[in-house]
């Protein structure tokens, strides 16, 4: 039986406009202050609300009221947008 043909795959050349992307060797790590910033966020934001919950809402600042509840859900936003930077 004969062999069938194989077939010759063309080379790949990359478009010549387009950028070639960052590669992940030159991106430095992240400082070692990033990682334990997030970590203190997340414990502030936790800690501020439970103190707020089992105050009966008087603590931390009693004349914020509810936004006592956006600075503590607030600080673990800030701390996963923080995170997103980290490598």
């Amino acid at each position: 039986m004969p062999k069938s043909q194989v077939r010759k795959k063309k080379v790949y050349t990359p478009p010549s406009d387009i950028r070639p992307a960052v590669t992940a060797a030159s991106k430095k790590p992240s400082p070692v202050w990033l990682p334990a910033l997030a970590v203190i966020l997340i414990v502030v934001g936790i800690a501020w609300l439970v103190i707020y919950y089992l105050s009966s809402q008087q603590w931390p600042v009693e004349s914020w009221r509810y936004w006592n509840l956006a600075v503590g859900f607030g600080c673990m936003v800030a701390s996963l947008g923080i995170l997103s930077r980290w490598r």
